[in-house]
């Protein structure tokens, strides 16, 4: 199941966006019409995984001290897998792990950022459907440069290889999913 909410940047505590009851009823009726069992959701949701895809500052020239010194994201370099101390990001040890094996059957390099805890940090919809739901979820975006400005920057590979990433994900997602066999 894809998903895209609205609101997600003044506010996802509306009826159709991401902090509603939306998903979860629209997950449970689909899940009904294919499946009638009782737990039918509950092992939908078990068998889950939410990749919460946004974009990710990368490393700015000149303002390099904002990121901490192993995790400075470059353009060009890869799909960025988001970590955040404060959990204003969902991914977890288990999701980036799964991700990386997908990465790895498809030859996509992937990035790491952990925004320093002594910094703001905005979230995304990772965290509130993974709070909702109980979902294994991982926060990934493409570098980019100015985010949230009239002048953002990203480069094409970015573009690119996020799109053989995701293509991989769905192909795979099942077989690393079991292979890893991680609760």
């Amino acid at each position: 199941m894809i998903a895209l909410f609205d609101n997600e940047e003044v506010g996802s505590c509306t009826a159709q966006g991401a902090d509603s009851k939306i998903t979860e009823l629209v997950m449970n009726r689909i899940l009904h019409d294919i499946d009638g069992s009782p737990n039918a959701f509950e092992v939908a949701i078990r068998n889950s995984f939410v990749m919460s895809a946004d974009q990710a500052h990368a490393l700015h020239p000149n303002y390099t001290d904002r990121h901490e010194e192993n995790h400075r994201p470059a353009l060009h370099g890869g799909p960025v897998i988001k970590f955040n101390s404060n959990q204003r990001y969902a991914t977890t040890a288990i999701t980036a792990s799964l991700m990386r094996v997908i990465a790895e059957r498809c030859g996509v390099p992937l990035q790491d950022v952990c925004v320093r805890n002594d910094s703001p940090c905005g979230s995304t919809i990772g965290p509130i459907i993974s709070a909702k739901l109980g979902i294994r979820t991982l926060d990934i975006g493409g570098p980019m440069l100015a985010m949230h400005s009239i002048r953002e920057t990203c480069c094409t590979t970015g573009v690119s290889q996020t799109l053989l990433l995701f293509k991989t994900y769905f192909e795979e997602f099942a077989k690393v999913d079991a292979m890893l066999d991680i609760e």
